[in-house]
């Protein structure tokens, strides 16, 4: 695949210029520490990226879904953004994803992992993934992505269950962090198959202690004993 910064030094050396026919609206803030100011609002900051990024992908007919927290967040959780903003994409159009966003004003780069791309709008990071919890991005997995409104701009977001399930089968031993699942499952139990989370990742241990802790806390129903 083709490394798409020419210097990497320059990558985050500053503010990027976006010129985008959709940004009709001043840009969030993009400085950063030392002496610059952040934006006020990190939430709407991260907003502002995904749907400036969304709508790129829109206009150009490209298979996409919103995932991570900035998926759970239009799925109606409340809690804010403190991140970045995630996009599940195919490896197979990674180079024309690339080539949009560039087309749009943004740098695009290919981190040393090789299951994503990097670009960063109005000062905030974004994740181009095509391999989530170490599963290939499918169509049939875009296909199951429900379009929504996300701060006023309709995309396609990752389904509730497969939200879940990539955020469940994230965890291992170097990172558990149930609490940043936790409200997710509490706000979006009744969208979510549980038995769909439950045979895609529910048998590994970390998996198994997070939907333990749901069935103890009241979120979700117990499950029923096998014979």
């Amino acid at each position: 695949m083709t490394e798409y910064a020419d210097d990497p030094a320059a990558q985050r050396g500053g503010a990027t210029e976006l010129r985008l026919a959709t940004a009709a609206r001043d840009p969030v803030p993009t400085e950063e520490p030392g002496g610059q100011d952040l934006p006020r609002d990190r939430t709407q900051a991260i907003l502002e990226a995904a749907k400036q990024v969304g709508a790129l992908l829109k206009q150009r007919g490209h298979r996409f879904a919103l995932a991570g927290s900035v998926a759970a967040y239009a799925h109606g959780t409340s809690a804010g953004l403190q991140h970045d903003a995630d996009f599940c994409v195919r490896a197979e159009d990674a180079e024309t994803v690339a080539a949009t966003l560039r087309g749009g004003g943004l740098q695009v780069w290919t981190p040393p992992e090789d299951w994503l791309l990097k670009t960063e709008c109005f000062g905030q990071d974004v994740d181009l993934i095509f391999r989530l919890a170490h599963r290939p991005v499918t169509t049939e997995l875009l296909d199951r992505a429900t379009e929504i409104s996300v701060d006023s701009v309709r995309m396609p977001v990752l389904a509730p269950t497969d939200l879940v399930t990539s955020l469940l089968s994230a965890f291992s031993e170097h990172y558990c962090d149930f609490g940043s699942v936790l409200p997710v499952a509490r706000a979006l139990r009744e969208k979510i198959d549980w038995q769909q989370v439950r045979r895609e990742c529910g048998e590994e241990p970390m998996p198994a202690a997070f939907l333990f802790l749901v069935e103890r806390l009241g979120v979700i129903a117990p499950q029923e004993e096998r014979p």
